[in-house]
C-alpha cells in the first residue's frame, strides 16, 4: 500500500509539473535570466535572430545579418514587450523556461510566431556600422 501511495504521489507531481512549466516568465524573472547575455533564437530548426540584453532593460536585435536595432523592453499584462528604434509599435512576447533555454511566443497576432533559444553567449553580438558609401 505504501508503494502504491508513493507511485500515486509521483504521478500527481509529474502531472502538475507541465502546468507549472507553462506559466510565462514575469518581467523580473526575464530580467534575471537575460540581462548580460546574448541569446540566439531559432524557428523550425532554422536560425532566426540574436538579441543582446543590456542593463536597464535595453536590447540590441539582429536577424543575423549584422544590421542591429537598439531598443528596450518592458512588462505589460504579463507579456514582455519590445520597442525598437525603427518600430515604435510594441512587439509583445510571452517567454517560457523550457529545458535549458527559453521558448518565446509572439502575442501580437493570431498566427503566433514561436522561437526557441538555440544558444547563449556572454560576448556582444556582431553589428556592422551604418552603411558607408560615396
Amino acid at each position: 500500500m505504501r508503494h502504491i501511495r508513493s507511485l500515486l504521489t509521483a504521478l500527481a507531481l509529474s502531472l502538475a509539473l507541465p502546468a507549472a512549466a507553462q506559466q510565462p516568465m514575469t518581467g523580473a524573472e526575464f530580467d534575471r535570466y537575460a540581462t548580460g547575455k546574448t541569446l540566439y533564437f531559432g524557428q523550425a530548426g532554422q536560425s532566426y535572430g540574436v538579441e543582446e540584453y543590456l542593463p536597464d532593460r535595453r536590447v540590441r536585435w539582429s536577424f543575423l545579418d549584422g544590421q542591429c536595432k537598439d531598443g528596450f523592453w518592458y512588462e505589460e499584462a504579463g507579456q514582455i514587450c519590445f520597442v525598437y528604434e525603427d518600430k515604435p509599435d510594441p512587439q509583445c512576447w510571452s517567454f517560457y523556461r523550457e529545458g535549458s533555454g527559453l521558448r518565446a511566443v509572439f502575442e501580437n497576432n493570431s498566427e503566433a510566431t514561436t522561437l526557441y533559444e538555440a544558444r547563449q553567449d556572454d560576448e556582444p553580438m556582431l553589428c556592422y556600422g551604418p552603411d558607408v558609401g560615396v
